[in-house]
């Protein structure tokens, strides 16, 4: 993929995020290996977590609602008896509790009183944000305010592993689900505690691990010129949206902001607008009541 003007690329990389890395770091390092300040991801993963990153470049970025939430996979390796301030390993200790011998049985059992919608109480260690604040900075002072349940979605809530302490689950979620309150939830359940020790993302709605790409070839890439093969298309984002195709005529319209009036066929909420040499122009919205098309979100040719 070429940039679309010099200094500027439109598109989406999928990154394996390092461990010790925060999202924000991943951030940065493209915006400075593509001189380019439009830059961002779509879901953020913890510093201890590794795995799936979607980073969002130039035009793609006004894609971030959409692309952020796409349902997620992770592989979660959780230790039984331990309790900390931030539920996961990186945190301070609060109180340890003996193990009972679980069987495998037991453990499904409690596993599946989390599958479905349910309500989750967000960590106190967490960019979620109070009256402007980041809860992490308040939970790094010591404060501790009440936070309201969210709802989010476990689709698939599978126990791969025991090896107590320790088992490993692999769960597929809506996004905006915090694995490290899982992990708590699941300990409390339990009555031994519990915390989050590793973390993978497996894929984040079309975005695989498989195909992620590590920081140091994205840094060869970027050294040797060849970054421009790595990003991808910023449709790919987006494909869940059926395609409509306009007509030259028509995708003038579209592009000036003008509604485009339905010729039957597709009447999807949301669908990704394509001219007739098959070129990616917007994500439009039907409008029932004028039968028509109003754009959502243009790209600038």
């Amino acid at each position: 993929m070429a940039p679309a003007e010099k200094g500027r690329y439109d598109g989406i990389l999928n990154v394996d995020k390092p461990q010790g890395w925060t999202s924000h770091d991943v951030v940065a390092k493209i915006r400075n290996l593509t001189r380019q300040k439009q830059v961002g991801h779509a879901g953020t993963l913890d510093p201890m977590a590794t795995g799936v990153l979607v980073v969002l470049l130039g035009q793609a970025t006004r894609l971030s609602q959409f692309v952020s939430g796409h349902r997620k996979e992770y592989r979660a390796v959780i230790r039984l008896g331990v309790e900390t301030d931030t539920h996961d390993s990186e945190g301070k200790i609060l109180s340890t509790k003996e193990v009972p011998p679980f069987t495998r049985e037991e453990i499904e059992e409690v596993l599946s009183r989390f599958t479905g919608e349910i309500e989750q109480v967000p960590p106190m260690y967490s960019a979620i944000k109070k009256k402007g604040v980041p809860l992490y900075r308040m939970a790094r002072k010591g404060i501790e305010i009440e936070r309201e349940p969210r709802k989010v979605t476990i689709y698939e809530l599978e126990l791969e592993e025991i090896n107590l302490p320790v088992v490993t689950l692999r769960v597929t979620c809506s996004a905006g689900t915090y694995i490290r309150s899982l992990a708590r939830d699941m300990g409390k359940e339990l009555g031994c505690g519990a915390i989050l020790s590793s973390l993978v993302r497996l894929a984040s709605g079309p975005f695989k691990l498989a195909d992620a790409i590590p920081m140091d070839k994205i840094e060869n890439a970027a050294s040797s010129g060849n970054l421009p093969d790595l990003i991808l298309p910023m449709e790919v984002g987006v494909q869940e949206f059926p395609k409509v195709l306009f007509s030259r005529t028509e995708s003038e319209k579209l592009l000036h902001g003008q509604m485009i009036p339905a010729s039957g066929g597709i009447q999807a909420p949301v669908a990704r607008a394509y001219d007739e040499e098959g070129k990616f122009l917007a994500l439009v919205s039907f409008d029932r009541e004028k039968n028509a098309w109003r754009p959502k979100k243009v790209f600038a040719q």
